[in-house]
């Protein structure tokens, strides 16, 4: 059924306040005065920075009164040194709140700059696991106004963060309630145009953790329901949304999408962003797509485990196969539908590379969350058929 775009706007209080809408990024100025922020540095992408967006943003900011400057140096996977430059920025303009306006890139910069502002240490001594993440000051996080414009993340829904650790080749993980934005503006207006390979890609993330948030082994009915709807949503808003960059009935039912499946994935992921954060920190490659390449070969490893979960995403979907092979089957069909490799070396892996991934892969907090155990072994073997292709 077709929707006047129009229609598809509201205040959401949960998980925090969520002005979601066509047209909405001109109420940015207003939410942050509200908040009491006088100075905000807008953190972005440099592709962004000089954008119609970021400039409407400032403009928007302006009208209320408030003198916001651009932080720019992220990089598509952040670094540490990213965020140490941030916050310098931060702290030498006298900033005093964050606005992040972007995709998961510049989100998960912003909340690490966010959090970095306020502590002593390098930012990675607060990951989840670190020798300082028990002293993190939620009272001395920034705080954050978050402007997604793309619908695959979610980041700007979430408590955590992902940074690279470049010295060790691996992504690190920040997590703390007040690392949640103060106010989130969802305008599918901003997602309007972006090119297809990336909606696709970003969608697929979106879809990858209704999944993962799903089959997670945690008991968490409310996340089960947020992601079922979710995957439903992007099943049948995603390819229309890649056909059509104009199309903002789907743009806006993605960006509905996406930040459902942020939600959801408060109950967990899993195996494929264990290997994901692997390669994407020592490859660069884009999350979305390396997730995308990497979820049928998980949901294989999986199957004794996820076959009744799938099937019931599958009823959800509409699919005509409502099981397990249904699901599959999608998930098969969308990633040659997108031009998605079907393989690793798609993404530059080579089998040079499996013990080392393998390695950094088990270590990532997301692979306790697998509803299969996975070890260094198991996780080897995964991308071992990732490599050669094979599902069998």
């Amino acid at each position: 059924m077709t929707v006047d775009p129009a229609r598809l706007t509201a205040n959401w209080p949960f998980p925090t306040a969520v002005r979601f809408g066509s047209g909405r990024l001109a109420e940015l100025g207003r939410a942050c005065a509200r908040l009491g922020f006088k100075r905000p540095l807008i953190v972005t992408d440099a592709g962004l920075a000089v954008s119609t967006i970021v400039a409407a943003a400032r403009a928007s900011l302006a009208q209320a009164g408030l003198d916001a400057e651009v932080f720019s140096e992220v990089k598509s996977n952040p670094s540490a040194a990213n965020v140490a430059a941030g916050a310098a920025a931060y702290s030498d303009g006298g900033r005093d709140a964050i606005v992040a306006i972007g995709g998961g890139s510049a989100m998960d910069a912003a909340k690490g700059i966010a959090l970095q502002a306020g502590h002593p240490a390098p930012v990675l001594d607060y990951a989840v696991g670190a020798i300082r993440y028990r002293d993190i000051d939620g009272t001395a996080i920034a705080p954050l106004v978050a402007v997604p414009t793309t619908s695959g993340t979610g980041s700007e829904m979430g408590y955590a963060a992902v940074i690279s650790d470049e010295d060790a080749a691996a992504k690190r993980i920040l997590y703390h309630s007040n690392l949640l934005a103060r106010t989130v503006i969802c305008d599918p207006d901003l997602t309007v145009g972006l090119p297809a390979n990336l909606t696709a890609w970003t969608g697929m993330d979106a879809a990858v953790h209704c999944i993962e948030a799903y089959c997670a082994h945690t008991y968490n009915p409310l996340c089960d329901g947020i992601a079922a709807e979710g995957l439903r949503l992007i099943a049948t808003w995603l390819p229309r949304a890649v056909a059509n960059g104009g199309d903002l009935e789907a743009r806006t039912q993605m960006m509905a999408a996406a930040a459902m499946g942020a939600v959801a994935f408060n109950k967990g992921l899993g195996a494929v962003h264990a290997i994901s954060h692997a390669i994407g920190a020592r490859f660069d490659t884009h999350h979305g797509l390396t997730n995308a390449v990497v979820l049928p070969y998980v949901l294989h490893h999986n199957r004794a485990a996820v076959a009744d979960r799938c099937a019931v995403l599958a009823r959800c979907m509409g699919l005509p196969a409502a099981d397990f092979d249904g699901l599959m089957d999608w998930t098969l069909a969308i990633r040659e539908i997108f031009s998605i490799p079907h393989a690793l070396d798609g993404l530059g892996v080579g089998e040079g590379d499996l013990d080392a991934l393998a390695e950094t892969a088990a270590a990532d907090v997301t692979a306790r969350e697998n509803p299969v155990p996975v070890n260094t072994a198991a996780l080897k073997g995964i991308m071992a058929r990732a490599l050669s292709g094979a599902l069998g």
